[in-house]
């Protein structure tokens, strides 16, 4: 197995054949801007380091999420701190290998119950397939009006709209990460800024209070910040319980000022 030394570099061919991605990748990243190589040679290779490597491994992250080239250049140029995007992005594939696990399961019962010819339980069926997870919660909360109109807007998107709508989140999820772990407070102009864009999102969701002219933007937000505090499928998004709290406490100001 392969491993990075400090102060050493890997070249072109050694990247190529530890990540699979082609040679004509990396220069057409490189002559976009994207991912130029730490030097280059004097028989013409280029070498990246271990920074070019943690931007590397960004790169294919987000292209997973399927966002496009400009959205990922977008993305990167936000960021400060690349462990704190990289945390972000762990907590959100922790969640989708929670999903996936219970995809396995419910295709497994399934399997079981047609070798044995048994009767299959259609809510063990499809456990894990779909976005409806919060389909109670978000109509107890906001109504049934409010679920299927964002259900609609959500089903409107194909699967690259939807995958680049996520990357979206989990970069705003990293650039909250990113300024609990600078220590600023939570009612400096950065994080005051970071809550703008957090509200702008809430807002972009058809059929939630923010997106509803004349609906209770306010109580909307400072309850939602609430539950990202108190639930850790939310809290997750944003490094845990004291991430959370930091994102609650900048969006109450927020709201004071601005909702």
């Amino acid at each position: 197995m392969s491993t990075f030394e400090p102060g050493t570099d890997w070249s072109i061919h050694q990247i190529t054949a530890l990540t699979g991605t082609t040679s004509r990748t990396l220069r057409h990243y490189a002559a976009i801007g994207l991912l130029p190589p730490s030097r280059i040679a004097s028989n013409g290779y280029r070498h990246y380091n271990q920074q070019a490597l943690v931007r590397l491994q960004r790169i294919l992250l987000l292209r997973e999420l399927g966002l496009g080239l400009p959205e990922i250049a977008s993305v990167l140029g936000r960021e400060r701190s690349p462990a704190a995007a990289l945390k972000a992005h762990v907590a959100w594939l922790r969640g989708e290998q929670d999903r996936l696990t219970r995809l396995i399961a419910s295709v497994e019962k399934t399997i079981e119950a047609e070798n044995e010819g048994e009767k299959i339980m259609a809510e063990d069926m499809f456990d894990g397939f779909d976005h409806t997870q919060y389909k109670d919660e978000v109509e107890q909360r906001w109504g049934k009006d409010a679920y299927a109109r964002s259900d609609a807007w959500w089903q409107s998107m194909d699967a690259t709209e939807q995958a680049a709508w996520k990357g979206r989140v989990a970069s705003l999820g990293g650039d909250w990460i990113t300024a609990f772990t600078d220590g600023v407070s939570p009612d400096s102009p950065v994080a005051q800024e970071l809550a703008r864009r957090h509200v702008q999102w809430l807002a972009s969701i058809p059929g939630t209070p923010a997106s509803t002219p004349g609906g209770d933007i306010r109580g909307y937000v400072v309850g939602l910040a609430e539950t990202y505090v108190a639930d850790p499928r939310f809290g997750a998004n944003y490094g845990g319980t004291e991430g959370a709290s930091f994102v609650r406490d900048a969006l109450g100001v927020y709201a004071e000022r601005e909702l």
